[in-house]
């Protein structure tokens, strides 16, 4: 008899927690879907039929559920460590009553309300906060709200909804909230030399290192938790400058609440592997705060950590991580921060800016896959045209952008031998600036003679394809294209370029303008490579 699903692991458990206080016949399976069911039985057809009836009838169980013949049953979850029972038995002929059914009457349960301490009854409203019916303040005071959270918390657990717990449900709600908390292990931290104290889940983590400006307490048991303490020396550009930096490492989610003010931020990050929770605070000249990292499936304990941690968390002293704390790690790389992995492109190219407005032409290549696009390293971009037959694309910020430099392009056609540069990020976003990659002009056309393609004699890496070509005086002659060369292994210093009137062409379809240049003389290089780098952008794509 399915009586619920759930989405989450730790979900399921509780819930099944809950049924067992009041049937001894719990059992739960995960479902092919991914989902968590929870069921009663094993019956025989007949004997779950009348069960289903005479149990909905009492309203001990929700009104949707249903008989299940178990196929769809995959590994069980509950009772933990158990083996389900797979020979149906044939109930007795009467119902099959809760094992828990009310212990006192509703005169008998207020009583034994009245000698709860105030502690004890503010722990019953975190206990029904923490499970998700009660909203209000924690002030120990059993007013409506802890009323209608307690009639609705004995209506999900199939008891007479009075909103008033006996003393046995609020054992069972206070077994389930403790034994949760039990595995954080919640316990004061105090570093002194972060100089912070805070409240963390010392049963998950443990001090690992000092990296700074980060304290690392890493997971104790493959759990997925894991504790930064941040402290720094500065001031407020200092933290911003950190909410910026913060949200490039993997442990910061794209999706997520962004929140920052003069004086402190707080991030939250979620994907399907990840959650986490940031806050950072200014405090007599430092900044100081945390990061709390968890599972997806462990999201109601953790947030419920993170707000503790919040709660808790108070700076002291006057330190902060001095810099040189700790030893360099062997593991060190431009892929790490401080012992955190920065969140990279999957694909990086190059594009170049053609007008005042940020437009930026590229290669179209790869652009297919990407979930998400990004110019200069940081501005999200949409694609505004595509030709995948030229194999070039117009790409444009998603805000205004006012580059120093945009191309202006060869009027003239060029001559063939003359000297040639390409300005690419050719390894991606290791360096800041692009590289520029010099060579000749080797014919008009492609070595089949096609049109409309200039051949380069230059070497470049997959990294340059998108960027711009440049003539002796500085204009624009080209975008390098994608070296596809099929089955064919062309020389290294074979290239190709999208030439002037290819590009004129694809622009205006785009309703791109395009300025024309009027540079007679040749560009110092020293020149030409402030221009490029001014003009050139890095194009990231993340799958």
């Amino acid at each position: 008899m399915q009586i619920e699903a759930r989405p989450t692991l730790r979900q399921a458990q509780d819930r099944a927690r809950a049924y067992a206080n009041a049937f001894s016949n719990v059992a739960g399976f995960q479902l092919r879907s991914g989902w968590y069911a929870i069921a009663l039985g094993p019956f025989t057809a007949e004997g779950a039929a009348n069960q289903l009836q005479a149990l909905r009838r009492e309203r001990l169980i929700p009104s949707d559920s249903y008989l299940s013949d178990g196929a769809t049953f995959q590994q069980q979850f509950w009772p933990i460590g158990a083996t389900a029972r797979v020979t149906p038995v044939e109930p007795a002929p009467t119902i099959v009553q809760p094992t828990a059914l009310p212990d006192e009457t509703p005169a008998q349960a207020r009583r034994a309300e009245r000698d709860l301490t105030r502690e004890e009854r503010m722990e019953l409203q975190e206990a029904l906060k923490w499970e998700g019916f009660y909203t209000a303040a924690i002030d120990g005071s059993f007013g409506p709200g802890t009323r209608n959270a307690m009639a609705a918390y004995q209506a999900a657990m199939a008891y007479d909804p009075t909103g008033v717990l006996t003393t046995k449900q609020r054992q069972a709600l206070m077994k389930g909230y403790r034994d949760a908390f039990a595995s954080l292990g919640l316990r004061t931290v105090d570093d002194s030399k972060a100089g912070i104290s805070v409240t963390m889940p010392t049963g998950m983590v443990e001090f690992a290192r000092y990296e700074p400006p980060f304290a690392h307490y890493d997971n104790t048991a493959n759990n997925g938790v894991r504790v930064l303490l941040i402290s720094q020396t500065g001031d407020q550009n200092t933290l911003f400058g950190l909410y910026d930096i913060m949200q490039t490492l993997e442990i910061v989610p794209l999706n997520g609440a962004r929140e920052r003010n003069k004086r402190s931020f707080v991030l939250t990050g979620q994907n399907d592997e990840l959650h986490s929770y940031t806050y950072a605070a200014l405090a007599n000249g430092m900044v100081k705060g945390f990061t709390l990292t968890w599972r997806p499936e462990d999201e109601k304990l953790m947030n419920r950590a993170a707000q503790i941690m919040r709660d808790s968390f108070e700076p002291f002293g006057d330190r902060a991580l001095d810099d040189t704390i700790g030893e360099a790690s062997p593991e060190q790389s431009i892929d790490l921060m401080s012992g955190l992995e920065i969140r990279r492109a999957d694909v990086a190219r190059t594009g170049f800016y053609v007008d005042g407005q940020g437009t930026v032409l590229t290669t179209s290549e790869v652009l297919d896959q990407c979930q998400r696009l990004t110019i200069a390293d940081e501005y999200d971009a949409e694609i505004a045209a595509v030709d995948e037959t030229l194999g070039l694309a117009v790409l444009r910020p998603n805000e205004p952008l006012a580059p120093i430099a945009y191309a202006a392009f060869q009027t003239g056609v060029p001559r063939l031998q003359s000297d040639v540069a390409v300005a690419g990020f050719s390894y991606g976003d290791a360096l800041d600036l692009p590289v520029l990659t010099y060579g000749k002009l080797a014919d008009l056309r492609g070595l089949s003679g096609e049109d409309g393609i200039n051949r380069l004699a230059l070497n470049t890496l997959p990294g340059d394809a998108g960027g711009p070509v440049f003539d002796a005086t500085g204009a624009v002659m080209g975008v390098l294209l994608t070296k596809d060369q099929g089955s064919r292994k062309l020389p290294d210093d074979v290239n190709f370029a999208a030439n002037v009137p290819t590009v004129a062409g694809f622009l205006s379809a785009s309703g791109v303008p395009m300025a024309a240049s009027d540079n007679s003389g040749p560009m110092d290089p020293v020149d030409l490579t402030t221009f490029a780098s001014d003009m050139a952008v890095l194009v990231s794509c993340w799958k």
